[in-house]
């Protein structure tokens, strides 16, 4: 018998007096905040070892919530004309751009509005190879991150592509505005990540199932007077999180990123501005590069208009 799974999660600068609902789904965007309203209705969440059972609860710095996920119903995946712009297609793949905001793949709480339910929609033929529920996905962005993704349409596609990112033959890349300087002009990022032995709704670099993480990077802009840098990344491995973790790991945490370490009170009030603005974290993921599995010709893409998470300080950054 499926087990429940438990979240503990730590209120911490910048979420104080937020509503219980809206707190859980800012720090866990997995699920909807409908559902966990139903949650926290139904005797599934408690604040500090207590039971609640008000969504409008508000929380308090510190305090600690505890999630309890039951196992999940059998999900009902419809397709939906949901837009999406699409850089490529053929018979065997389909290259795409997914908006932040949007989830890859549908969940307990995130049965609609997912990139699945859109590629059901707009291609002929999705691979089914690992169900509908992961319809063409042999890689994913968080719900947050915006960028470049490739998807499987036929299952030898599916099944090479995925052999090509264990084998780290696509080279991804991306961009972050991190919080800090970061001096080095060149770096690479050599810590294991796993789930956090301190909060089970983070990656971190303390935990008792560690795996290899290596995150490449370049620095393209620095601000000593917005104390910000402009990083370009290249990741080597593809663990959950990884580029947030990395870089939280060493200081210098994502704009934006409550989860891993960014605090608004510590930037100016032009910065905090542009928070308010912007409502995702600053990281995308801005080209792919790989072989066809198939044709084995070279095929790389590129985002050519810069969504504003990071055009915004392109713009800035002298």
């Amino acid at each position: 018998m499926q087990q429940n799974e438990i979240l503990v999660f730590k209120v911490e600068e910048g979420f104080e007096e937020k509503r219980l609902d809206q707190f859980l789904a800012s720090v866990y965007p997995e699920y909807s905040r409908s559902y966990y309203q139903n949650l926290i209705k139904s005797g599934f969440v408690k604040v500090d070892s207590k039971f609640v059972s008000k969504p409008s609860q508000k929380v308090r710095l510190n305090q600690e919530i505890t999630v309890e996920i039951p196992p999940p119903e059998p999900i009902d995946i419809t397709p939906e004309d949901i837009p999406i712009k699409i850089y490529y297609e053929d018979e065997d793949i389909a290259v795409i751009h997914k908006p932040a905001g949007m989830v890859v793949h549908p969940s307990v709480g995130h049965t609609t509005g997912t990139l699945v339910n859109a590629l059901l929609f707009h291609f002929r033929n999705v691979s089914l190879y690992q169900g509908v529920e992961r319809a063409g996905i042999v890689h994913r962005l968080d719900k947050d991150t915006e960028g470049i993704m490739v998807v499987a349409k036929s299952e030898f596609a599916h099944k090479e592509l995925q052999r090509m990112f264990a084998e780290r033959q696509i080279d991804k890349r991306y961009k972050a505005v991190v919080v800090g300087i970061v001096n080095k002009d060149y770096g690479l990022i050599d810590l294991p990540i796993g789930r956090s032995s301190f909060d089970r709704q983070k990656m971190g670099t303390v935990s008792t199932k560690l795996r290899d993480a290596l995150t490449e990077f370049w620095v393209e802009k620095r601000s000593k007077e917005l104390n910000i840098t402009l990083v370009d990344i290249k990741l080597h491995t593809g663990r959950t999180h990884q580029i947030r973790v990395h870089f939280s790991a060493i200081g210098h945490p994502l704009f934006n990123d409550y989860v891993y370490g960014f605090k608004l009170s510590k930037v100016n009030q032009s910065l905090k501005d542009i928070a308010t603005q912007i409502k995702y974290h600053s990281l995308v993921a801005y080209k792919l590069s790989f072989k066809h599995p198939r044709t084995q010709k070279e095929l790389s893409f590129e985002i050519e208009d810069m969504p504003s998470q990071i055009k915004t300080f392109q713009e800035l950054l002298p």
